[in-house]
């Protein structure tokens, strides 16, 4: 009998998708499966509630929310050999749009039902993991005005976007080296992508592979505000990544040191996060974690 673990978080997207075990009995019947739900309350309970699942001896854990709660489960299982499995009912989902795991929820359970798994790469800052992507600047500071609101909607992140980019003022200069050679002031935005997904059917960087044992690279430097609104033009039509002073490339390893400023202000899958590490190492660990999909 296989044990599969759900942590649900309730409040994730509009909140107004229920997951619960009458439901899931409908598609793990209790003659083979041993079904447990777990409910978060709180932001960073996802990673308890896993851990205990893995102690309760758990085969499969399906995080049941948005790419902060994908995030807080997967963390847990990677280099285990316990099988992630994901139902996207966030507001973003950009890993799980990757890996093309519907929003439906009943076509997800079908496809966690089915258990067809691959091995995929994941990230680490600092010892932090990351499954989609990490970045610092401008992207970070989207992230932080965005929790400030009451819902995560795609409204409410292009409201944080539009008032970021007329408020972006730099609090704290920071001068950053990259990989021990080009210096950046300032830098609008740097950007590592393990998948091709931002969230909201977004992407800096669409050919990135959550397979090819690279990470996916975008910077760009300190540009004037007409400048950022040619960029933000040219990302809608997928045709940035051309653009003079923008640079873009593949690595297995990044390596951004603090030359001046306080801290980095960074976001990790749509969550933000200050770093006051003046060296911060960004690395892709290759096939480090099983997924459903």
């Amino acid at each position: 009998m296989k044990k599969i673990h759900f942590i649900v978080n309730p409040i994730a997207g509009k909140g107004n998708k229920h997951i619960d075990e009458t439901l899931l009995s409908s598609y793990f019947s209790k003659d083979h499966y041993e079904v447990r739900v777990k409910s978060t309350k709180y932001k960073g309970e996802a990673v308890v509630l896993t851990q205990e699942s893995v102690s309760q001896g758990a085969t499969i854990i399906v995080a049941c929310g948005g790419d902060g709660t994908v995030n807080e489960v997967a963390s847990v299982l990677v280099n285990s050999q316990c099988i992630l499995g994901i139902v996207p009912i966030g507001s973003g989902n950009g890993l799980a749009s990757h890996l093309k795991i519907p929003k439906d929820i009943e076509k997800a359970l079908l496809l966690i039902q089915h258990e067809i798994t691959t091995r995929i790469d994941v990230g680490s800052c600092n010892g932090t993991y990351f499954f989609s992507n990490t970045g610092f600047g401008f992207d970070a500071k989207v992230i932080r005005r965005y929790e400030g609101f009451t819902g995560r909607t795609l409204n409410s992140y292009l409201k944080a976007c539009v008032v970021t980019f007329f408020n972006n003022k730099n609090e704290d200069s920071l001068v950053v080296t990259i990989n021990g050679t080009k210096k950046y002031k300032d830098p609008f935005l740097i950007f590592a992508s393990n998948s091709n997904e931002l969230g909201y059917n977004f992407s800096l960087t669409p050919k990135a592979s959550l397979q090819d044992g690279l990470l996916d690279v975008l910077i760009i430097p300190k540009m004037q505000k007409l400048q950022l609104v040619w960029f933000g033009v040219m990302l809608i039509f997928k045709r940035h990544l051309g653009l003079n002073g923008v640079v873009s490339y593949q690595t297995n390893k990044l390596d951004i040191i603090r030359n001046e400023g306080r801290y980095f202000e960074s976001q990790m899958d749509g969550e933000y996060k200050t770093l006051e590490e003046i060296e911060v190492s960004i690395e892709l660990l290759k096939d480090s974690i099983i997924v459903i999909n």
